[in-house]
């Protein structure tokens, strides 16, 4: 870790799955999650974003919730894909929550071609699917609006009571030092570095010098560090999939094994034309993850992470593992709750 630190935040990531015939009830679930790691101390509660899917797909909506049913912990998405959101009307959506949740709100977003996006494009953008830009500017876009840059060319009254701003409203102060971006590839972290923004890595990125994943993803952060022009510290928060077992049953050990061996063939070689790799996931006793997490390089160099939870798992064994991460997983890697 950083300057051989010991871990100093901890976060876990979720998806939020729902029945497709019970939404509201996985949705609750997410909440009750999002509160029990508060309580256990830990700094961070990450979701994702599905769109068609039965997953999260309003997690600005859902961390407004979770504002109101925590008081403390950090709340963050992981990552919001920007290729569906206007970016002003997302900025205003952000810094309302950011206000609710009393400055805790930590929005991480990417860009790219929404996925499927042929199968969809007609509904999501009718005139204009063919001309949509999805670079990086309008990831330039949200930033200027979460700044307070001018957005409009009219500020003042307008009649009696109708008052209206040059920039989106509210301005929550600070949000724009607490955007994140998700980044997977050198050319990427080097742009989210350039532009100040703090560092998403996850379980998935390109292999670049190879198909070694610790070897490109320690790199990957090297180079961001290296290129900040932040005007504050630069963070790096890694995500991987670690599954302790200290408390499960022998059920659950069964489950998780076996999950982890199907997964276990895609870490072995890269995929596709941007040899995309996959990161190994970490299952067995909090002693025998730590240890294994030591080795890696690119673990050495954070002292953030935001470990995600496995998919398809029961309430049960998600509650089993936040708290074994947090009782025994982080303390044996240097981290002490949050009060």
């Amino acid at each position: 870790m950083t300057d051989n630190l010991p871990l100093r935040r901890l976060g876990f990531l979720t998806l939020g799955l729902f029945d497709e015939h019970d939404p509201r009830g996985g949705h609750e679930t997410t909440l009750e999650v999002i509160e029990r790691g508060e309580r256990l101390g830990y700094d961070s509660a990450w979701l994702r974003q599905r769109h068609l899917q039965y997953g999260i797909s309003s997690p600005v909506a859902v961390l407004a919730a979770a504002s109101q049913r925590t008081s403390r912990i950090d709340l963050g998405t992981a990552v919001i894909p920007l290729g569906v959101e206007n970016p002003l009307r997302l900025a205003e959506d952000l810094a309302t929550v950011d206000v609710l949740s009393g400055g805790r709100l930590n929005p991480g977003v990417s860009v790219g071609t929404p996925f499927h996006y042929d199968d969809w494009k007609h509904a999501l953008y009718p005139e204009s699917f063919d001309t949509e830009d999805f670079s990086y500017r309008r990831v330039e876009r949200l930033i200027e609006a979460v700044r307070g840059d001018r957005v409009s060319d009219f500020a003042g009254a307008d009649g009696i009571v109708e008052e209206f701003s040059d920039r989106v409203q509210p301005h929550a102060e600070g949000l724009v030092d607490r955007l994140w971006y998700g980044a997977g590839s050198e050319r990427s972290v080097r742009w989210t570095a350039e532009h100040g923004l703090n560092l998403l890595t996850s379980s998935v990125i390109s292999g670049e010098l190879g198909d070694d994943f610790d070897e490109n993803q320690a790199h990957q952060i090297q180079v961001y560090r290296d290129a900040y022009q932040g005007a504050g510290t630069p963070r790096v928060s890694q995500g991987l999939v670690v599954i302790p077992t200290d408390s499960a049953t022998g059920d659950q050990v069964r489950k998780y094994e076996a999950y982890v061996e199907k997964r276990l063939p895609r870490t072995q070689v890269g995929h596709g034309p941007k040899n995309t790799l996959f990161s190994r996931d970490f299952v067995g006793t909090s002693a025998q993850i730590a240890e294994q997490l030591a080795e890696l390089e690119a673990f050495r160099l954070i002292d953030e992470v935001a470990f995600a939870l496995p998919f398809s798992f029961e309430q049960a064994d998600y509650d089993q593992i936040i708290e074994d991460i947090a009782g025994e997983l982080g303390p044996k890697l240097g981290w002490s709750p949050s009060a």
